[in-house]
This record gives C-alpha cells, structure tokens and sequence, in this order.
C-alpha cells in the first residue's frame, strides 16, 4: 500500500460495559496518553475544557525512529455514544493548520452488542493526506514505500491494541464494583 492510497489501521475489541460508560473513556483526551507507547501528553487548546465539534487539543508524542513531535487535532465529530473522530495537523508554526488535509485521521467508534452484555469498540487510523513523519523515510527510499507503510501501520495496530486494552480494563473494572 502506497502513502497516498489512505492507509489505515483498524483494531477493535469487546468491552463489558455499556457504550455510555465507554464512550465517557474514549472522549477523554487524557487517557490514551496514559495507556499509548506513543503519544506522551495531550491538552485542550484555544479554552476548550472538553469534546465538542471544532475544540482543538495538542498532542506530544515520541517514536525512537522519529524522536519527539507535536501535534494539532480538530474534533470532526462528536455524536455520543457512537463516534469520536478527529484530524491531526502538525503543530510547527511555520504551517498554517489545514484540517481539511490532515496528515491523519483518528476515531472511536462504538457498537451496543447485540445480546446488550457490553460495547464493541473500534479505533482507527487513517494516515494522510498530507505529509506525516514518515514522509521523509519515503522521500528518501521511494522503492521502499509499501515496506514503510507497512511498519508504520503495524506500530499504529501496536499502539491502538494497547490503548483498547487499557480502556477495556478501565470500563470493566468500574463495571464489576458493587
């Protein structure tokens, strides 16, 4: 798969608890920086306290082969308790932010299981359209494009399974209390 054909990572899983009490995890922007190997601290920008459509927040992340950068998101969508997304843009102020272009793409996407025991939930990863930080790593080896996606896409599934996991634990635990 080539950068400019979307590549996307997908990892899903089931969480006994309602969708309302995951949907409360999944909406805190907080949280995935404490369960993801990558993103590192994220924090509501321009006085947004919370989700809402258009509120920005910025992110800091660190890869070993990339070092560490910041980020810029847009909630793109809010519609509770069945999907959060955003559209990342870098954060260097020598780019005006074009969240019509992001360089990714990022949602929650929440399911009722059918016998209502609980929440399939699903996050993705949308990368492009715009330059990312793989971008440099295609310019520099474009023969080796598919091969860098493809290790781009299975870090992202690395890091999406950890974060799931961790909101999985997080919403069964406070399910089980008395």
């Amino acid at each position: 798969m080539r950068y400019a054909d979307g590549p996307t990572a997908t990892v899903e899983i089931t969480i006994e608890a309602p969708p309302e009490r995951v949907w409360e995890l999944v909406t805190d922007i907080g949280l995935p920086a404490r369960l993801s190997p990558e993103l590192r601290q994220v924090e509501w920008l321009d006085g947004a306290t919370g989700p809402a459509v258009g509120a920005r927040f910025e992110g800091r992340n660190v890869h070993e082969a990339v070092g560490e950068w910041r980020t810029h998101s847009r909630v793109e969508v809010l519609d509770a308790p069945k999907l959060f997304s955003w559209a990342v843009v870098s954060a260097r102020p020598d780019r005006n932010p074009d969240f019509a272009r992001p360089m990714a793409t990022w949602s929650f996407a929440l399911e009722p299981l059918a016998d209502g025991t609980g929440t399939l939930l699903r996050q993705t990863a949308r990368m492009g359209p715009a330059p990312s930080g793989i971008t440099p790593f295609i310019e520099k080896a474009p023969e080796r494009e598919e091969q860098i996606v493809a290790a781009r896409l299975d870090r992202l599934r690395t890091n999406i399974e950890a974060t799931l996991r961790g909101v999985k634990a997080l919403a069964e635990e406070r399910e089980s209390r008395p």
